[in-house]
């Protein structure tokens, strides 16, 4: 276990240096990453601690916050491959249905480990303000890892900034009318045990939105997530 816990840190130390260096508020610098071979190399290291790391004697929610990091950093690992690319989502869609990553011993893809792995495991519909698919519309990257004993405070500060921000909820008082982002039409069934988006929503907006709100919904922009 000490040694298991020592891999761990590493990898998840790594993955924070990296994090604080080229995340920012407005996407992540990759022109700026893909340049430095050193960097380029400690994403590499990184990707292969999570695919050697052992969840089996995790607490669930140790479990939890390392799923979201390994989804996190092979996103950011694969887009860095890709990179210069003006999009990680390709014609067929196979960015993300390919097995392309490995997790904790297994070749799996990035939808398999978000739909078969986090969310039913989990259940819990604020990781959609955590994990990162490298695009414009996405929720903004975390610029630290996840930890267990910090996760419901990461969570909910990410769920918060997000239904109040115009990525997330663009209300128009004059219109009545709020364009949510398309997680919410996408994983509504997600927000059932919150109540439903719109409710899960108002217990986290500044100013919450009026019961007879007319509601739409933002078209996603999978341009990369590129810093401006």
């Amino acid at each position: 276990m000490v040694c298991r816990a020592e891999h761990s840190s590493k990898w998840i130390e790594s993955c924070n240096i990296l994090l604080g260096k080229y995340v920012t508020g407005s996407g992540v610098k990759y022109a700026a990453w893909k340049n430095n071979a050193a960097d380029m190399q400690a994403i590499q290291q990184v990707a292969d601690g999570i695919a050697s790391e052992k969840v089996s004697g995790l607490t669930k929610p140790q479990q939890f916050a390392f799923y979201i990091n390994a989804y996190n950093a092979w996103i950011l690992h694969e887009a860095l491959a890709k990179y210069p690319t003006k999009s990680v989502k390709d014609l067929l869609f196979t960015f993300f249905t390919s097995q392309r990553i490995k997790v904790a011993g297994e070749q799996i893809s990035f939808n398999h480990l978000e739909k078969d792995i986090i969310r039913p495991t989990f259940n819990e519909p604020r990781v959609h303000f955590a994990l990162n698919c490298a695009s414009r519309s996405c929720p903004p990257l975390n610029q630290e890892a996840f930890r267990s004993d910090k996760l419901d405070a990461q969570l909910e500060k990410l769920a918060t900034a997000f239904v109040n921000s115009s990525r997330g909820v663009d209300y128009s008082a004059e219109k009545k009318s709020a364009a949510l982002s398309a997680i919410f039409n996408w994983y509504k069934d997600d927000f059932k045990g919150a109540g439903g988006p719109l409710a899960f929503i108002n217990k986290r907006r500044s100013e919450p939105l009026p019961n007879d709100v007319k509601i739409t919904y933002q078209d996603y922009d999978w341009s990369l997530n590129e810093a401006k």
